[in-house]
């Protein structure tokens, strides 16, 4: 994986590149595809890029996005921002959401996931639903390894917990299936899926879509139709529900 931390950290401007926008619009796609159709109560904790709230609400439902300030603009109809940490919502009470997402990598840069899944499943009613979205371990290891951390290579497939140094300073938490499962089990949470955000390369996307820019509409129902090993790729989307 080719500079690896650059491989889920999409530019900070309004013209991505090719690659980018077929990320953000499978992402878009997966979550349409996991929302509910009545509508419903939804708490959203994801990370800043992520546009998930506004999509939520454009298909019907009253979202709470807990951002960690004020974002400084009008809020889309049917999103109410509260100002908090995501890993401490007291402010929220037992039971208030239908549904969570935690898109954006939000478990990977809360370090201390435990604390933050904990506190989802306070708030999720019985039968409940969280969608999130988490750095892989894949993706760990190729960092380590573009920063010829060799040495830490070795175990860490075996590790409780994988914190990996990001080029910016900033750490972040890397999951295998097996770790994502027992994150998720421990707040006794199942999870029903886990798949890869994105299994087509980005060689290959940026080939297909400067040939044919229309052609990305069927790229995303391509990615979206295909097998999967959960064990691979940048990121993993994982869907998971509270027990009624």
């Amino acid at each position: 994986m080719h500079h690896a931390a650059t491989a889920i950290t999409a530019p900070d401007t309004d013209h991505l590149p090719a690659y980018w926008q077929f990320h953000d619009a499978v992402a878009q796609a997966q979550l349409l595809a996991w929302l509910p159709r009545r509508r419903h109560t939804i708490v959203d904790v994801s990370g800043p890029r992520a546009q998930a709230a506004e999509i939520a609400a454009m298909s019907g439902h009253a979202v709470v996005r807990v951002v960690e300030a004020d974002p400084g603009r009008r809020d889309p109809d049917g999103v109410a921002h509260v100002v908090g940490d995501a890993s401490r919502l007291s402010f929220l009470a037992d039971g208030c959401a239908d549904d969570v997402i935690a898109e954006d990598r939000a478990l990977s840069t809360h370090l201390a996931a435990e604390a933050v899944i904990a506190e989802i499943a306070r708030l999720l009613r019985p039968d409940g639903r969280i969608l999130a979205c988490v750095d892989s371990l894949v993706l760990g290891m190729a960092v380590l390894a573009d920063q010829h951390h060799w040495a830490h290579l070795v175990d860490l497939p075996h590790a409780e917990v994988v914190l990996v140094p990001w080029p910016d300073g900033t750490i972040t938490r890397c999951y295998g299936p097996d770790q994502a499962r027992e994150l998720f089990s421990g707040a006794g949470l199942t999870v029903n899926w886990m798949r890869p955000r994105t299994v087509f390369s980005e060689s290959m996307v940026t080939h297909v879509l400067r040939r044919d820019p229309a052609s990305l509409p069927k790229l995303v129902r391509a990615e979206l139709a295909a097998r999967s090993d959960e064990s691979l790729g940048a990121q993993l989307v994982i869907s998971a529900s509270k027990k009624g």
